[in-house]
């Protein structure tokens, strides 16, 4: 039994706070590390003939790029390096002048070398032949991995979708990604000292070094980051890219890092190709989430391929003659019903043969061929058989104007003179062309009386779109917003004389074509100006014409514009209300296939 004794502790001699502190668990050396110390010349042997092999590819590839013309880019090589886990990176930074570009989860990092022939790498292994003090780290660098294609590099860098991609990226399809950007140099911030039992002198001195130091490493960074982001901009402006995000420009909270950046880049193919490959200090490349990608439309325009069966027109089906921007002929949703033969330009100063489309952001021509072959609704599976042939006659330029140069009366009769005396004797000639103001009620127009006098003396059909008002515009000839703003309501001001159907529209013998829409639409603060199916399109302009004369004699759906509830309201085509628009075939040289227009 114990006594009453309580057992009292014995006072402590020593007390101490602070974290606490375990000594480090003894880590077996790696075997291969220890290999390549005892076979000092054949280690070093190995890296060097590596290292020669990459150098070599590497000012091989440069000197193609200056050959090319294409932009220079700062010095630095990318390498792919195995090493030993227990080598601390600083060890690369410090030992070997290496700036860490990406630590990657199977023992290999990838790093960039300003010094592109890697002399004082080599040199290093000299060194560790001779077993000179500071060359040990030597040993821990396994492995540097010759890889002539990047294909292991890119396997690193980007993402599954793109890697498997890649060997296929289309010079001309467009691409949107995210890239990071290494800017960490060969310095670090270095270790906050410890005070110990230094004086409030000393302390206070070795305190504001510190944090000079520190200072010095950030102003490094942001001046490394400046002349890397330049030289990024100088590769993107020479493919004519964009940049979509800019960190500088971003939130406080936007994606940047004191030694990395990340930009949302717009790239054609070819230009993204020669980024990554060149570019040494790529750690990432990326697809943005939740946005709609043109790689990703193109992924599913490749799945419609695979599923949709185009059958071309009878040879003898009657034919459309598209007077218009030009075509992309090849698209395959249209081109199994291009008779291509027919394919003329009327443009001045350029080649006859230079039909494609070239309008920015989606084609015009393209679209219009799109929507009398297939209608308001693109297929995506089937079997379709197209009923006309679609003939291309380009009279419009780039920019979707008609040059001045040509006199719109004369180069009608041009078209309609070519294509109805040609093989097919075509009779049906669409001309969704407009002046940019509303027709004149007084006399008709040289335009308006060309297409008159055609009609009867060819006894054709010209199809013509009414004219559209834009979504903004200053008087005297206001947009939506502006009518709006100004107390004019849906669909009243339609009916205004700004409103009216647009040269050539008002021509008696044309069939002139307005637009409705599809019905009411309200979402993310947006909301349609009609609020019946059927209602007119709040862009579409509408008569009287000449003589009081019905324009337009006929309507189809074309959609809508969406509003906000503020006055003047926005107005536009947000993404949001695809559903007001129809489905239109884009030209693939800045798009495929989207909703609305």
């Amino acid at each position: 039994m114990p006594g009453p004794r309580q057992f009292e502790h014995l006072p402590l001699i020593l007390r101490e706070r602070g974290p606490a502190r375990f000594p480090p668990a003894p880590q077996a050396p790696d075997p291969t590390t220890t290999n390549n110390r005892i076979n000092r010349a054949g280690h070093s042997g190995g890296l060097r003939t590596h290292a020669t092999t990459v150098v070599t590819s590497w000012q091989t590839r440069q000197a193609q790029r200056l050959a090319d013309g294409l932009p220079t880019i700062e010095a630095g090589i990318p390498l792919l390096l195995k090493i030993d886990p227990s080598l601390d990176l600083d060890g690369l930074r410090h030992f070997f002048q290496f700036e860490i570009v990406s630590e990657q989860e199977d023992g290999f990092v990838i790093v960039a070398s300003e010094d592109i022939s890697l002399a004082s790498f080599q040199q290093k292994l000299n060194d560790f032949v001779a077993n000179i003090s500071g060359s040990a780290n030597v040993a821990r660098i396994h492995e540097l991995l010759e890889d002539p294609t990047q294909e292991e590099r890119l396997r690193r860098i980007l993402t599954d979708i793109l890697f498997n991609e890649w060997p296929a990226l289309g010079d001309d399809q467009l691409y949107i990604c995210d890239v990071s950007i290494s800017c960490s140099g060969t310095w670090q911030i270095p270790k906050k000292p410890k005070r110990g039992r230094l004086t409030d002198e000393k302390w206070a001195r070795r305190e504001a070094e510190w944090s000079q130091a520190r200072n010095n490493a950030y102003d490094q960074w942001d001046a490394l980051k400046e002349q890397r982001l330049d030289n990024v901009r100088e590769i993107i402006a020479h493919y004519q890219g964009e940049i979509l995000l800019n960190i500088d420009d971003a939130p406080v909270d936007a994606p940047t890092l004191p030694d990395s950046f990340t930009l949302r880049l717009k790239l054609p193919g070819k230009g993204l190709k020669d980024l990554v490959l060149n570019y040494p200090y790529i750690f990432e490349v990326t697809e943005p989430d939740e946005i709609e990608l043109p790689q990703q439309i193109a992924r599913e325009m490749k799945e419609v391929r695979a599923r949709l069966e185009i059958q071309p027109p009878d040879p003898n089906a009657p034919a459309v003659c598209v007077i218009d921007s030009g075509v992309q002929e090849e698209h395959f949703l249209i081109e199994p019903g291009i008779d291509k033969e027919s394919s003329h330009c009327f443009l001045p100063n350029t080649a006859t043969t230079d039909v494609a489309d070239y309008v920015s952001p989606s084609g015009h021509g393209t679209r219009i061929a799109g929507a009398v072959l297939h209608g308001e609704t693109i297929p995506t599976s089937g079997r379709v058989s197209f009923e006309a042939w679609v003939q291309n006659a380009r009279i419009l330029n780039a920019d979707c104007d008609l040059p001045q140069e040509l006199f719109p009366p004369v180069a009608l009769r041009e078209v309609v003179k070519r294509y109805h005396e040609g093989r097919r004797r075509t009779r049906i000639f669409n001309h969704s062309i407009n002046a940019d103001g509303p027709c004149r009620t007084r006399h008709m127009s040289a335009w308006a009386a060309e297409i008159d006098r055609l009609s009867s003396e060819y006894d054709i059909l010209v199809i013509q779109s009414s004219g559209n008002l834009k979504s903004s515009r200053a008087a005297p000839r206001p947009g939506i917003a502006d009518l709006i703003g100004g107390g004019r309501t849906y669909p009243d001001y339609l009916g205004e004389p700004s409103c009216r159907v647009a040269n050539p529209s008002q021509s008696l013998q044309a069939l002139t074509v307005g637009s409705v829409a599809y019905g009411p639409f309200e979402d993310a603060g947006w909301r349609s100006l009609a609020t019946q199916p059927g209602e007119s399109s709040a862009f579409s302009r509408a008569g009287l014409g000449i003589w009081d004369s019905i324009k337009p004699e006929v309507v189809e759906y074309g959609g809508d514009c969406l509003r906000t509830a503020g006055n003047p309201p926005t107005v536009d085509t947000p993404a949001c209300g695809r559903n007001c628009y129809p489905e239109l075939v884009l030209s693939s040289r800045f798009a495929l296939l989207k909703g609305g227009d």
